[in-house]
């Protein structure tokens, strides 16, 4: 058994200057505290309970099926419809207007009129509204390599090509996963005090580890349609390698910015964990075997992940090369000596990239469940609580925040074309986030608050010569635009991981950076960019299904246990 710390044994934290920069915020991966891990543990240990209530779908993917989970305290229901889509009008674009499958979330058992009512309105999804008995909305496209693949080689009585179901990943990959009051449904705070509900963003993998089900059983029952004589099943092992696509563009990446407490707290908990580790006085000679064998699997993984973005090949490439070097320097490194995790660690800081230092840390958590797993309960903030601006801050004490907090702007030329490349608006036609160019086009009129190091150095132009002990109050009075960064400069004083420490509207800023940090906090992978502005992921992939989560190892699933090629 591991020693645990000791009262002289102290591990800080990484800096916030090292993590917080896009590259390596980037270079994020799943862990165990990915909010689709979290649910999968409370749903086991709660023994949460199965039921596929509904299920009629014709030969063509027509129909409705309903899947509850029942709980200690509620039952939850995904309501599915499945569509015809001819091939022409499948798109994954936002501003589509149908899809092969659509979906929602119900908050416990519909009745015939509830799934009547919502047979009228899902499939619309956008131009349709639902109730505050809807906790998510979404919709799904099949994949063209793989879906009709599956239904035929079922059909044939084979089952599907191992080697393309590892290739590709997914059967059908989702377009959105709306929550949290869009087109009706329920408010986050209306649900945020169910236990269930209070790490962030369960009710949307909920939702979308449902979905998985239901993909997997509707190509079975295609398949069991079209030639009932000779129809067979996924076999359970290769229909776990099955997972969930899901297209996520821009509109996700300036949630990071707008929400500087909840990403504090993601980052914090991530942080703690590895700390919690690093300071083990004496790792167990169990947990390390259990180290090296997830090691042999994180690199099956990195096998199957595949990308023809330049910029992924390259962190693809860096990252397959880390892994060897990790592996090779297991070999001959002793880790059950004091403090090994940490000499493990600041190995791989030295010796690896980026991509492989992040991966490092997942590795490290998952031996560790009992010192890590707990902290999920700390991921949550209640934004809506609001932040009250200190006026009586003094201008020395801001003027010292700013410099603590961003100082890396204080480096760079805010004149320059380069440094405001960028300009981040909201679309009037579908109210979501884009970003311009600041060159082509004047946004000005329409701007985000989306860069808070440029705003935060118009700040401190404007406290520039102003004693030390004046209150900031009176700078607002004169400078009311200054307040945003005022607020942002006081919450980073008491948060250290609220504020990426790079420039958001510049050059070379790389929207997909802030895609892959949040979506590594989903539990997503096998990133893919298609652009520096959207991505492809896979979810869910090697997760128990819903009639399997009380009968396999808990949280085992996160890489996969077995050759792509087997």
């Amino acid at each position: 058994m591991e020693t645990a710390t000791t009262p002289e044994v102290t591990i800080a934290r990484r800096a916030p200057e090292t993590v917080m920069r896009l590259s390596r915020l980037g270079s994020f991966h799943q862990s165990r505290l990915s909010f689709m891990r979290v649910l999968l543990r409370r749903l086991r240990q709660e023994g949460w309970r199965y039921e596929r209530r509904h299920f009629d779908i014709d030969a063509r993917g027509v129909g409705v099926a309903v899947y509850t989970m029942h709980g200690p305290d509620r039952a939850y229901s995904l309501v599915a419809f499945g569509h015809d889509l001819p091939p022409e009008a499948r798109s994954d674009r936002v501003i589509a207007t149908a899809w092969d499958a659509t979906f929602t979330l119900f908050d416990g058992i519909p009745e015939a009129s509830d799934i009547a009512r919502l047979g009228a309105e899902i499939p619309l999804q956008e131009a349709g509204r639902v109730s505050a008995r809807e906790l998510s909305v979404s919709r799904a496209n099949r994949s063209v390599r793989l879906f009709d693949h599956v239904v035929t080689a079922l059909a044939a009585g084979h089952q599907p090509d191992a080697d393309l179901v590892a290739g590709v990943g997914y059967v059908m990959r989702t377009t959105a996963v709306y929550g949290s009051g869009k087109l009706g449904a329920a408010d986050r705070e209306t649900i945020a005090m169910r236990p269930e509900f209070t790490p962030p963003f369960q009710v949307e993998m909920l939702t979308v580890w449902l979905i998985r089900a239901f993909v997997l059983d509707l190509v079975e029952e295609m398949a069991r349609k079209r030639a009932p004589k000779t129809a067979t099943v996924i076999a359970p092992d290769l229909r776990r390698m099955i997972g969930i696509g899901n297209s996520t563009g821009l509109g996700m990446a300036p949630f990071l910015i707008s929400h500087p407490i909840l990403f504090n707290n993601w980052i914090m908990a991530r942080e703690e964990a590895l700390a919690r580790v690093r300071a083990i006085a004496l790792p167990d000679p169990a947990r390390i075997a259990r180290f090296s064998a997830i090691l042999a699997r994180a690199r099956r993984a990195v096998a199957l992940w595949q990308s023809d973005h330049p910029v992924q090949i390259a962190r693809l490439a860096d990252l397959t090369e880390d892994l060897g070097r990790l592996a090779a320097h297991l070999e001959g490194a002793d880790l059950a000596t004091p403090l090994g995790w940490d000499a493990l660690w600041r190995w791989g800081a030295a010796h690896l990239h980026e991509e492989g230092q992040e991966m490092l840390v997942s590795l490290l958590l998952e031996p560790h469940g009992d010192l890590v797993d707990g902290l999920a309960c700390c991921m949550a903030a209640d934004e809506d609580a609001g932040f009250t601006i200190d006026g009586a801050m003094s201008v020395g004490r801001l003027r010292a925040i700013l410099g603590d907090v961003y100082g890396w702007a204080r480096d760079l030329d805010w004149q320059a074309a380069e440094a405001q490349a960028r300009t981040w608006y909201v679309s009037a036609a579908k109210q979501e986030p884009r970003l311009g160019e600041t060159l082509h086009e004047d946004l000005s009129a329409y701007e985000q608050p989306l860069a808070p190091g440029r705003d935060a150095m118009r700040l401190e132009v404007a406290l520039r010569d102003l004693p030390e002990d004046a209150p900031i109050a009176g700078v607002l009075l004169a400078h009311p635009e200054h307040r945003h960064s005022v607020r942002r400069a006081q919450i980073a004083a008491r948060h250290s991981y609220a504020e990426i420490r790079d420039n958001t509207i510049g050059a070379n800023l790389m929207p997909i950076d802030m895609l892959r940090a949040k979506l590594s906090f989903f539990g997503a992978g096998y990133f893919d960019p298609r652009s520096d502005r959207w991505v492809r992921i896979n979810m869910f992939r090697g997760a128990p299904f819903p009639h399997e989560l009380h009968d396999l190892p808990e949280d085992d699933w996160a890489y996969p246990p077995r050759e792509a090629s087997a």
